[in-house]
């Protein structure tokens, strides 16, 4: 009997439905007929004139009509003026040629008069009198019932079926003609997207945190049995690239439970009240499947915060109330995990965040040494490697490199590769994917004059020559005067020796800026001139410079007073202005004396270093690309060419020291710079203009 009952109450609303389905097709099919009837009408009455019956018998006694055709309901004639072929017609029977083919010419008028409700009995003859043809076409007692079935009834039923079949087709009975009310989910059943964990690699903390919600979902009774509740969403927050949908994929992957995946954007429609007939249709279908797992992606695009200002997007808004209405309503003994991606947290609804929606908030940052080394095994499981790869060095070179990146770097080697003749991927080629990544392909079209040269030579060795000379600095691997397709002539690429955190000290970050003002330093004091190649060296030292100010408190002028504040961390790491405008103005005063300070250590660290700075630009100018170790060989008077296979390292000259007013002394735990430990590049030389 409940069984009978259930059945009855889960299909209770397909009959009203499908009704109002065949009512709709009806009326549709009705003013598309009567429409389409008018049209017709009209068409046919183009170029057609009603007169009077006594106009109409003056016409005749004037000689002016040509022919007639009489029926029950009217009379149409046309005039002799408008016919000038009709002396050709010989009889009644050749009329309607001759009149269809001056119609078709055009400049034919048709003029139709009713007749009088009596007949006329001296019609006829007044006709013959003048000479006027006259045809009576035959009309069969059933004609206007067959124009009524052929106008109004067969064009309806054909419509109705069509109409039926076509909202059927695109799910008109499901949510609105075309399905846009219908979320249009992918929906992944046991491992069907084909990732699993063992394919995530470097975000450990994070796949602890979702694996405890599948081991939930799996053995809910050993939670429930100490009061704990089930989870009802978790927020994926991180930079691009990071492997946030990954992660989801790879919960698809492991829960055996279906799985929901959308983005937000799906969600937005042109019309008012779409999406949120979305969400509902999608918490709908995953509670008639629970227990679930519901993964949005990007969900910034419809949580954004809400606010009173002008010109808010109702749409969006009523998206997410709709979406906070149906979290609200979980029931937690179902098993519905919502989870959702974003890299822009700050610009969510609070409503969104509070706990009992989103429970748990996971971070996917970039992955340390080991989490860069993990990444890349998994990467590299189907590439053939030859003997000499080393992955631990290309992991501590690729420093703030994310996973996306990394598996771009292994398929940039294998396609090296694979240019090259060779069956396996080497280590140099893993390097140079690595180096095609920061600074793109060689230009080898590209021709430089001497002069050119050797400005490109003395600014990347003033910028090697200046990292080399102080401390706090990353050890120079390499430099190169080779053109590059990224808008560079040359670059110096630094490297760490060990994996860093983001903490960096006061030393540490002027010994940057110094490192990228060592460009600028070496063509003043060598060639007394100055060249557009330092533009990207100025932009990142007085980055730097202004963060130190700003945010990190390393101003003497201001201290510990934070004038700016972080926007969208997770993306362009930019921030606002939360001071006065004199206030800034003053800003820029402490960044530029930090910026003359810096660029001062960089010429004292030139002009000391010239005769040293010389060797090597010679032997560059020779090589075009040299080693870090054959530039230090070359300042300690050893052979460059022997660099590489000497095996006792010597220590570097003894540094410089910095200005007074730059000593001041740092804490070690004074919160840093998130520098991008992308392979310090060192800064790049495009071309003059």
């Amino acid at each position: 009997m409940s069984s009978n009952s259930n059945n009855k109450g889960n299909g209770g609303g397909q009959g009203p439905r499908k009704k109002g389905l065949l009512i709709g097709a009806i009326l549709w099919a009705l003013v598309l007929v009567v429409f389409f009837n008018f049209i017709a009408k009209e068409i046919s009455n183009a170029g057609t004139k009603e007169v009077p019956y006594s106009e109409f018998i003056q016409m005749v006694e004037e000689d002016k009509v040509a022919a007639v055709e009489m029926t029950a309901n009217k009379y149409t004639f046309y005039l002799k003026e408008d016919l000038p072929n009709q002396g050709q017609t010989a009889d009644n029977q050749d009329l309607a040629e001759v009149l269809a083919k001056q119609m078709e010419q055009g400049g034919v008028t048709r003029y139709v008069t009713a007749p009088l409700p009596e007949e006329d009995p001296n019609l006829v003859q007044l006709l013959l009198d003048h000479d006027v043809k006259t045809s009576a076409p035959i009309q069969e007692e059933s004609s206007y019932l067959a124009r009524l079935l052929a106008s109004y009834v067969i064009p309806m039923v054909i419509m109705v079926a069509l109409l039926v079949f076509l909202m059927r087709r695109l799910g008109g009975g499901m949510g609105g003609l075309g399905g846009v009310g219908k979320a249009n989910a992918k929906v992944y059943m046991e491992k069907s997207t084909g990732v699993t964990f063992a394919d995530v690699a470097g975000q450990d903390e994070a796949k602890e945190s979702l694996v405890e919600i599948i081991d939930f979902l799996h053995n809910p009774g050993k939670y429930t049995e100490i009061g704990a509740k089930l989870p009802k969403g978790a927020l994926l927050v991180g930079p691009p690239g990071t492997g946030k949908t990954l992660l989801a994929k790879a919960v698809a992957g492991e829960a055996n439970v279906p799985f929901f995946s959308i983005s937000g954007s799906d969600f937005v429609e042109m019309f008012v009240g779409v999406g949120a007939s979305r969400v509902r249709d999608l918490f709908k279908e995953a509670s008639k499947v629970a227990p679930c797992i519901v993964f949005i992606d990007e969900i910034d695009t419809i949580g954004k915060s809400r606010d009173n200002r002008l010109g808010g997007n109702d749409e969006r808004e009523q998206t997410l109330n709709q979406l906070l209405a149906e979290m609200d309503g979980f029931d937690p003994t179902k098993g519905i995990i919502l989870l959702a991606a974003t890299n822009r947290p700050e610009v969510l609804d609070q409503a969104l965040l509070r706990p009992g929606r989103f429970d748990r908030r996971i971070t996917i940052d970039r992955p340390n040494l080991a989490g860069r080394l993990a990444t890349l095994q998994v990467h590299t499981r189907r590439i053939r490697l030859a003997e000499d790869v080393d992955l631990k060095k290309v992991a501590l070179a690729t420093a703030g490199c994310v996973g996306a990146d990394l598996a771009n770097l292994v398929n940039e080697a294998a396609l090296r590769a694979v240019r090259m003749g060779r069956r396996a991927v080497n280590q140099q080629d893993l390097l140079s994917a690595f180096e095609l990544v920061i600074a793109g392909t060689e230009k080898k079209g590209s021709v430089l004059t001497e002069f050119e040269k050797k400005l490109v030579a003395y600014h990347e060795v003033g910028h090697a020559m200046v990292a080399y000379k102080q401390k706090n600095t990353e050890p120079v691997q390499k430099i190169t005067i080779v053109p590059h397709t990224q808008g560079s002539l040359g670059y110096t690429l630094l490297m760490p020796e060990e994996d860093k955190t983001e903490l960096r000290t006061k030393d540490e970050l002027l010994a940057r800026i110094a490192v990228s003002m060592g460009g600028r330093a070496a063509e003043e004091v060598v060639l007394n001139t100055m060249t557009n190649g330092a533009a990207q060296d100025i932009q990142d030292a007085t980055a730097i410079a202004r963060n130190m100010v700003a945010m990190y408190g390393m101003s003497d002028r201001f201290g510990m007073m934070a004038l700016a504040s972080k926007r969208s961390q997770y993306l362009d790491g930019g921030y606002g202005m939360d001071c006065a405008q004199d206030t800034a103005a003053a800003l820029d005063e402490a960044v530029r004396n930090l910026l003359d300070q810096c660029y001062t250590t960089a010429v004292r660290i030139i002009r000391d270093s010239r005769e040293e700075m010389d060797r090597v630009v010679a032997y560059l100018l020779e090589k075009e690309t040299i080693t870090g170790a054959e530039m230090v060989a070359l300042i300690q008077g050893r052979d460059p060419e022997q660099a590489d296979q000497d095996p006792q390292e010597l220590p570097p000259a003894a540094p410089v020291q910095t200005p007074p007013a730059a000593q001041e002394a740092p804490s070690a735990q004074e919160p840093s710079a998130p520098q991008d430990e992308v392979a310090s590049d060192g800064p790049n030389f495009p071309p003059n203009r």
